[in-house]
């Protein structure tokens, strides 16, 4: 199984890297690189209008279903569909991985009746009381986030999508999964060991070393399960690794890839925002929006400030050492495409708006975007030529539409679509590209195409023909895990209060009479921190960033997040709708320290299709 956030660079190693290249470096030093070839133009296609967003849709709608519907045909119950030969295979233990993953996405189509059958199929049918050996990050953000948010979803009347005499059983799965990854967790740091076995736990040979991103991308899922279970073990077993890694931090205020569990020592130093590391920071700005610890929300701050003072040089960001900053690896990893969407959730917009474009101009030149792209020699880099039906730059074009409204987003979704149809279908599903040059199939469909890149593009386009959706208008806001899984701001989870990001300024929201103080104190902080780092005309300056300018903090409106610069006031009403919403208990009647609306909001039916389930798949469901 490829495993999503563990690779490491292919092809050559560093130092043999540094030699064939040093020409290229010697040019690159000190300069923001841009990549000027011919074939990376962005020449804007026509505007997509509602009628084709809502077209694309529908388009992006029948790619799910050709994934799902062959996987329960040729694949289900084993954990993935190979989409070339028709079959399927166990990749994550067994667990019918691609179903628990998909469920999600199932209710934001309306589809009731697959949604359902498949929440009742694993109530009756789905054991974690197996002799396998899972890895905890794998297992935690894709089988625990999707039973959670499944759960939440099946469990809550005003979802439009609760299930008849559901009776809490993915609640109880999802508790008995994260007690059997516990002992995980009994390490001298509090940094979980990289895997466990679900019957006998954490084997005598398991390896010592973990990534950063398998230890400290955690907190979302096993925090929301001790909300519902009561249980606080499972949020403080997963605070305790993220300090863990925190504590070990370098004096740039940067961490590296690997660290041993035991001894604290880092095994690979190379600091980025892509392999190994990305949804470490992903998690620290989630978990203090979704659980309200302003902790993290601190270290997120810290942790921001040092990615755009040592790792940006726009509008990339470049693998360095993390205790002497000097770059290592001028590469795009195809990672760090989910950094321009976490921008937008922490108000930064402008330089998400720019790595972005520079993103997508890899996608343009190859129709993919490679695992690696050497930004020195301006290739692919050797090794790393696949593209395995990723989502993150899906979602951060998601992301930005969301923030921005510009069209030109859903011309990227158009274009993204248009390759995926193009050069990834096959006979049943749609396969990984081997090759971004050569647009050669491998026989291989991850359950996360259908839980993220399928979902984004679907969110996208249906934002962009009106936003009717769960996400968009339910009853709570909502916080994606890593694996797309959506998880509600509810009172039950989110506590009495509400956490917000608007434009760069950080609020949290109790009651209507303590706003205003809560957001004169951060303001006060934050402004106390960024003054060093601001030169008389508002821009940062580091020479890494290039003028990009910082957080706008500069903010006395009575509105929070609310000033007087130009592009903050005109992000003021898109970034309303934003997970998480600004003063959502204004704009929909919600108090943060009451109960949801008593009325549900009316849902349209399932969507009616013609190809119905088979009798084999109606079979397959009932067993049990």
């Amino acid at each position: 199984m490829m495993v999503k956030h563990r690779r490491r660079m292919g092809g050559v190693s560093p130092a043999t890297w540094l030699l064939l290249s040093l020409p290229a470096l010697l040019c690159f030093a000190g300069l923001p690189f841009m990549l000027s070839s011919p074939a990376i133009s962005l020449a804007t296609a026509a505007s997509v209008s509602a009628r084709e967003a809502a077209d694309l849709r529908d388009e992006v709608k029948d790619m799910f279903y050709h994934g799902f519907d062959n996987y329960m045909e040729y694949a289900f119950p084993l954990d993935e569909l190979r989409p070339m030969s028709c079959t399927g295979e166990d990749s994550l233990g067994g667990y019918s991985l691609t179903l628990v993953d998909s469920l999600d996405m199932l209710a934001l189509l309306g589809d009731r009746a697959r949604f359902s059958k498949g929440v009742n199929w694993l109530g009756k049918n789905l054991s974690f009381d197996k002799n396998k050996t899972v890895s905890v990050f794998e297992t935690t953000i894709r089988m625990l986030g999707g039973l959670l948010s499944a759960h939440l979803i099946a469990s809550d009347a005003s979802t439009g999508m609760q299930v008849d005499l559901y009776d809490n059983e993915l609640l109880r799965l999802a508790e008995d999964l994260g007690r059997r990854m516990l002992p995980a967790f009994d390490t001298p740091t509090g940094i979980p060991f990289g895997s466990v076995n679900l019957a006998l736990g954490v084997s005598d040979d398991e390896s010592q070393v973990s990534s950063t991103a398998g230890g400290g991308t955690l907190t979302l899922e096993f925090g929301v399960l001790s909300r519902l279970t009561g249980d606080p073990e499972f949020e403080k077993v997963t605070k305790r690794a993220v300090l863990g890694l925190w504590a070990q931090r370098s004096r740039l205020g940067l961490v590296g890839g690997h660290i041993n569990v035991f001894t604290s020592e880092w095994t690979h130093k190379d600091a980025g925002i892509g392999t190994s590391i990305d949804s470490f920071y992903e998690y620290l700005l989630k978990a203090y929006l979704l659980l309200g610890d302003e902790e993290y929300l601190y270290m997120f701050k810290e942790a921001y400030k040092s990615v755009m003072r040592h790792l940006h040089n726009d509008p990339w960001y470049l693998e360095v050492n993390m205790n002497s900053g000097v770059v290592v690896w001028p590469l795009f990893n195809s990672l760090q495409a989910f950094w321009p969407g976490l921008q937008v959730l922490a108000g930064d917009v402008e330089p998400a708006v720019r790595t972005h474009k520079a993103f997508f101009a890899v996608w343009k030149r190859y129709g993919f975007t490679p695992e690696g792209f050497n930004l020195a020699t301006s290739s692919v880099q050797p090794g790393q030529r696949s593209y395995p039906l990723r989502p993150e730059l899906v979602e951060s074009t998601y992301m930005l539409y969301k923030a921005t409204r510009n069209p030109m987003y859903l011309d990227v979704g158009r274009d993204v679509v248009a390759s995926l149809q193009r050069s990834a279908k096959c006979r049943c599903g749609y396969c990984h590209i081997a090759d971004v040059e050569s647009h050669e199939q491998d026989d291989h469909m991850e359950s996360f195409f259908l839980a993220e890149t399928v979902k984004y593009l679907w969110l996208l386009f249906d934002l962009g023909a009106g936003g009717d959706n769960l996400v968009e208008k339910g009853p709570y806001p909502y916080i994606f895990n890593t694996e797309g899984h959506f998880l509600p701001m509810s009172p039950e989870i989110s506590l009495p209060a509400e956490h917000c990001t608007y434009a760069g300024s950080f609020c949290r929201e109790r009651v209507v009479g303590r706003l205003a103080a809560v957001k004169k104190n951060l303001k006060k902080e934050l402004l106390s921190n960024r003054q060093e780092e601001e030169d008389s005309t508002g821009h940062c300056k580091d020479s890494n960033l290039n003028g990009q300018t910082c957080f706008d903090l500069h903010n006395d409106s009575e509105e929070p997040g609310i000033g007087d610069n130009d592009w903050t006031a005109s992000l003021r009403s898109p970034l309303k709708g934003m997970c998480p919403r600004l003063n959502h208990w204004r704009q929909v009647g919600f108090d943060p320290g009451s109960q949801p609306r008593a009325t549900p909001r009316a849902k349209p039916g399932p969507i009616e299709r013609e190809d119905s389930y088979s009798p084999r798949k109606e079979a397959i469901f009932d067993e049990g």
